[in-house]
């Protein structure tokens, strides 16, 4: 059997420990499925039903390993489905390969059937981003852009039209007149060195020493670094705010943790920004900058991996480049430790009587069922290394402040595209990553109804993951948004008839309950955990509960109560809803 050029991109992904490449087939990518079959004990090909769902599949498991994530799909129409995935993975900065079809050669050019330049379609989204020509130029550039992905923490594309997939793998058809071969590449990447410059180490350790309220903010980029952020903390006596994507940096129950900071975080992490004098920000791009200190107001020291993000939203006094764990071990030794402790106590006592408030909302006789009660059944029904996968909107918010990181937890969505409909894809990856580990999706009806034919690629794959539908039959985040801006909402909720999405996780062979009672939550969410195939429960849960930031500000409240002056058409439920928060925590 002759050897095809598709079976030198195939095996050289191998090479590089790709075992795993989402996708849907299509006539633009045929050739390429023929090097997956002939290959296919070394790659495993995931047949998913929307190209959407690959690519973030793709940056799920890039997220949940740290290796690269590869996505593939036809020409056209199905190149074009790939990119809110693989924007997902941009702006998260994660390494992702997205392989493309294309039409023949021959007839590029013509207007042919879905001829579509997916190269052109890229140059935003890619770092790496080329139409292959010639076979010969295999497996060279699939090193080159796996070497990119990995470089830039992002996206790398390779188009390969239809008559290159099926040529000969040994085929260089043209006249070479450059003074040049193909290049001989090897299936390597090397990091670049980790610690930074012993002069930036000095300085930074000259400012962190003379802080009197320290404070640290932790993002993304440092959740493999957990036991040197607590070592600075304890060291410093700083209180550590989380980004919602550094969630997992360290643990909630923490002595350290003030919990989130932004409209999902946490009045202790509010106050701390406004109240801190040097502020450390570890691996973090944080953009949200109403909701940092202001400029002038504080000393800053930053460690990022990338030099173009030192400084990027706040001034930064000392900025160190390097990664995050091997930087603040070679800080720590610099570091002396403050044993005045009264500013870190204040902020525990601020924290445990927010855990007290946010217990107290997990009510659960509110009728109908308070999404906190919900999340709050998962996380103590969950185990200690369990994957949550969120997705965006109101769930984010009672994720960020129910879901508890204890153990070996983790906790994934998407953070800075802040899409709908990656919550599903997500959990199937993390499961495929992560075969023993608990995988739970927590979703809102609307994200799950953009992607929800991916619960049947869960079922046909056997995998035990559970998805918890945060049902409030309405777009909640943007509902609030508008009534923030001052204006009643409008054209946010679905209405008649409900939603019932257990019927379809029944009709796939899955384990599917519908809750409307509130008695029955905990019980099942327990039953779904523990079914040992894919399983969705269903909860319809009061749709006029508003996700509240940590600290009100006074403009907010203005234009809230605008909205219900303008003709708020739920103002009535929206107050009684408000007014049973207020119960419960003055109940507790």
């Amino acid at each position: 059997m002759t050897e095809i050029a598709s079976e030198i991109l195939i095996r050289r992904l191998a090479d590089w420990g790709v075992d795993t490449v989402f996708g849907l087939p299509g006539d633009g990518i045929n050739g390429i499925m023929e090097g997956l079959r002939r290959h296919s004990d070394r790659v495993r090909f995931v047949l998913v039903h929307h190209e959407e769902a690959a690519a973030f599949m793709a940056a799920a498991h890039a997220k949940a390993t740290g290796r690269i994530g590869v996505c593939l799909a036809t020409s056209g129409p199905g190149g074009i489905h790939l990119l809110n995935g693989l924007y997902d993975a941009k702006l998260d900065h994660q390494p992702v390969l997205a392989i493309t079809g294309m039409q023949e050669t021959s007839v590029l050019g013509t207007g042919y059937q879905q001829e579509v330049h997916l190269d052109r379609l890229y140059e935003d989204v890619a770092e790496y981003n080329l139409v292959v020509d010639n076979p010969a130029q295999l497996p060279g550039v699939v090193d080159i852009a796996i070497r990119t992905a990995y470089a830039r923490r992002g996206v790398a594309h390779l188009c390969l039209p239809n008559d290159v997939q099926v040529a000969p793998a040994d085929a260089d058809p043209y006249q070479h007149v450059a003074p040049a071969r193909p290049p001989a590449t090897a299936p390597v990447y090397l990091p670049p060195p980790g610690v930074p410059r012993q002069e930036d180490l000095r300085a930074a350790a000259e400012v962190l020493n003379a802080a009197r309220r320290p404070a640290i903010l932790a993002g993304a980029g440092a959740l493999h670094a957990r036991e040197e952020v607590l070592a600075v903390a304890e060291t410093l006596g700083a209180p550590v705010i989380k980004t919602l994507p550094g969630k997992a940096v360290i643990p909630d129950d923490s002595p350290y943790a003030v919990g989130g900071i932004g409209l999902l975080g946490t009045r202790p992490g509010e106050e701390l920004v406004e109240d801190c004098d040097t502020l450390l920000m570890v691996g973090t791009n944080f953009p949200y900058t109403k909701h940092l200190p202001e400029p002038g107001t504080v000393r800053v020291v930053q460690i990022d991996a990338d030099p173009a993000r030192a400084g990027v939203r706040m001034p930064t006094e000392v900025p160190m480049i390097g990664d995050a764990k091997e930087g603040l071990a070679a800080l720590l030794p610099l570091l002396h430790r403050n044993d005045d402790r009264a500013h870190l106590e204040k902020y525990q006592k601020a924290m445990a009587a927010w855990r007290e408030n946010m217990a107290a909302l997990e009510n659960p006789e509110r009728a109908p069922i308070a999404p906190q009660y919900l999340i709050g059944c998962v996380d103590r029904a969950a185990s200690d290394d369990a994957i949550l996968t969120c997705d965006s909107g109101t769930i984010a918010t009672w994720a960020a402040r129910h879901w508890t990181i204890r153990g070996d937890r983790e906790f994934y969505l998407s953070g800075n595209l802040a899409t709908m409909a990656p919550g599903l894809p997500y959990a199937i990856a993390a499961q495929l990553a992560h075969p023993d580990r608990q995988v739970i999706a927590f979703i809102g009806d609307g994200g799950f109804a953009m992607l929800m034919a991916e619960f049947l690629t869960a079922a046909r794959l056997g995998l035990p993951i559970t998805v918890v539908v945060n049902n409030n039959d309405s777009l909640g985040q943007i509902l609030w948004e508008q009534m923030v801006l001052g204006y009643p909402e409008h054209g946010v909720r679905f209405g008649a008839p409900a939603s019932d999405f257990s019927a379809w996780a029944r009709s796939c062979g899955g384990y599917g309950r519908k809750v409307t009672d509130p008695a029955e939550v905990d019980e099942a969410v327990r039953q779904a955990l523990a079914h040992p195939g894919p399983a969705l429960v269903d909860v319809d849960v009061d749709p006029n509960e508003p996700p509240m930031p940590g600290k009100v500000a006074r403009d907010q409240a203005v234009r809230f109560a605008e909205a219900f002056l303008k003709g708020q058409p739920h103002k009535a439920a929206i107050a009684t809803t408000l007014f049973k928060d207020k119960i419960s925590q003055l109940g507790r």
